[in-house]
């Protein structure tokens, strides 16, 4: 076609709802701009020849527009780690928490890191380890220069970590040419902390330093009558009273259960990476154990399977008690609450065997390492970080650190690091990305994935609604063949919220308009059970 004998046409479309507003009336047909401009274009005038003419069609006539949303979620062949199965949380998103921890709390933690670091260079006397660690500062400035400069993701550095390979993968596929910001939140903020760890990964003596381990111990210092209103209770070994009937005993551990179910959920409150400069006052009020305070919090647990968990929990007594993993969270106060809650489970006979499941290094402030394992326990028996306490609570704390300590010398408690915990992956990919882990996980009769950052890797971190059940939302940790039987324990600091029922949406959108910021607020919790598909045969492609 010839466009010469076309002069130039720009076609308005507009329904006939809104020509009222847009245009003066006309005889119904159309709308001809007979501007000078226009007639000038007509007569092929040169000076305005790019002006085009302006014709209105009215639409009154044909269907009326529809709202067509996008498809949600994705089917499992379009879901990969940059396009969850619903829309993913990004830097950029001002609206959401990426945002704000993208653009200031990951600064500020890196800034508390390096003031860390600092520190100990001071407090250094041999060069060779002082230039090491001088060195270990300049890669930390340049990775503060990158996240504040909003670099692209370059691939890890082969520092001999178990995860390098993993990391470069992720990175090569997916996000090539990603930068901090429209990366997935959760990608951007875990590569951020792997990139901290090889700023002393590839050093010659600061391998194995943790910038976060003084604020990890400050804070269970600084959590003495939570510490106390435990150890007390529990010092010595769990008993029923003889007086009681079988059926009375049975009602007994069950009311025990949920109390120490909600102490282990709690305990969650302690996030080092959201709790900067928290006073102790603010640290004790988010820590508080007594049983009128757990009975005013459990209304505040908005998806709520305890009663699901301990009929699923109550049953392994029948196998001469079971094996329990838990994936752990946060070291100093949440691990102590973890730790009572694991001894509760062993003392009855409902668990015979549990495995924590710990990071290989400093992740995300103050996720537990081996290091926290040990200096826990060890400060309990040998310590001296609460000069105000009585002996007798002193005492207590002895005690509850000795019989933990007997466990795992007895292998009843046994402390596990894979390297695929300290990936960008989601647990989606674990079953694809790490077998070995998911079949370990798969003989076990219940595992209990721990607060804010393993419930995000659960559920891919996307924006599912509110009313998904818990069992899609965690996709092949629930269907996979010889999926275990999972159970997360949250409070919800973070965008993501799934599991809250048919009514889940309307809930949402309720706390949005009376209480903004609910998602983040550590007010909310979530205990939720996905059953698994345990026994099955696990199969790999």
């Amino acid at each position: 076609m010839n466009t010469d004998y076309f002069p130039s046409t720009l076609v308005h479309l507009v329904d006939h709802t809104s020509m009222a507003e847009a245009a003066p009336a006309t005889n119904g047909t159309k709308h001809i701009d007979n501007s000078d401009s226009a007639i000038a274009q007509a007569n092929g005038s040169p000076a305005t020849y790019s002006a085009p003419s302006r014709v209105t069609l009215h639409l009154g006539h044909l269907p009326s527009k529809k709202d067509i949303k996008a498809p949600w979620p994705r089917t499992p062949s379009r879901v990969d780690p940059n396009n969850p199965p619903w829309p993913a949380y990004r830097g950029y998103h001002e609206y959401s928490f990426a945002h704000a921890t993208m653009g200031v709390r990951l600064p500020t933690i890196l800034g508390k890191a390096i003031d860390d670091t600092s520190r100990t260079l001071n407090e250094q006397y041999a060069e060779d380890k002082i230039v090491d660690l001088v060195e270990c500062l300049e890669r930390m400035d340049t990775l503060m220069a990158d996240l504040s400069g909003n670099a692209k993701l370059r691939p890890i550095i082969d520092d001999g970590e178990g995860d390098v390979a993993l990391w470069n993968k992720e990175i090569a596929k997916y996000f090539q040419g990603k930068d901090f910001m429209n990366a997935p939140w959760l990608f951007a903020e875990a590569y951020k902390y792997r990139r901290l760890h090889e700023c002393f990964s590839i050093s010659k003596y600061w391998k194995d330093y943790d910038v976060f381990y003084r604020q990890k111990c400050d804070t269970f210092s600084r959590s003495t009558d939570a510490v106390f209103e435990l150890s007390m209770r529990f010092a010595e070994p769990f008993k029923q009273s003889e007086n009681m009937s079988d059926k009375e005993k049975a009602e007994n551990e069950r009311l025990m259960f949920l109390e120490l179910t909600q102490v282990c959920l709690w305990g969650n409150s302690t996030d080092l990476s959201l709790l900067i400069n928290m006073t102790e006052e603010q640290i004790k009020s988010l820590q508080s154990t007594g049983g009128d305070h757990l009975a005013a919090t459990e209304k505040n647990i908005l998806g709520n399977h305890l009663n699901q968990l301990w009929e699923t929990v109550k049953v392994l007594r029948e196998k001469t008690g079971g094996r329990i993993d838990f994936v752990l969270d946060n070291a100093g106060f949440e691990l102590y609450c973890d730790f009572v809650y694991a001894d509760f489970l062993i003392q009855a006979g409902l668990a015979k065997q549990i495995r924590f499941h710990g990071k290989r290094y400093p992740w995300f402030v103050s996720d537990v390492t081996r290091k926290d394992w040990d200096w826990l326990l060890n400060t309990m028996v040998y310590g001296h970080l609460f000069p105000k306490a009585s002996e007798a609570e002193r005492e207590s704390l002895r005690r509850l650190g000795a019989r933990w300590k007997q466990y795992e010398k007895d292998g009843r408690w046994q402390y596990e690091q894979h390297p695929f915990w300290c990936t960008g992956y989601t647990f989606w990919d674990l079953h694809s990305e790490a077998p070995d882990l998911f079949l370990h996980l798969s003989r076990s009769d219940l595992v209990y994935f721990k607060g804010d950052l393993n419930h995000r890797k659960l559920t891919y971190d996307c924006a599912a609604p509110a009313s998904v059940p818990f069992d899609i939302s965690i996709g092949p940790m629930a269907s996979a063949a010889g999926a275990p039987k999972i159970c997360s324990l949250r409070t919800i600091k973070s965008d993501v919220v799934v599991g809250l029922g048919d009514d889940g949406d309307a809930i949402a959108e309720r706390l949005d308009k009376e209480e903004p910021g609910w998602k983040i607020s550590g007010k909310y919790a979530v205990v939720l059970l996905s059953e698994g598909r345990p026994g099955e045969k696990v199969r790999f492609a």
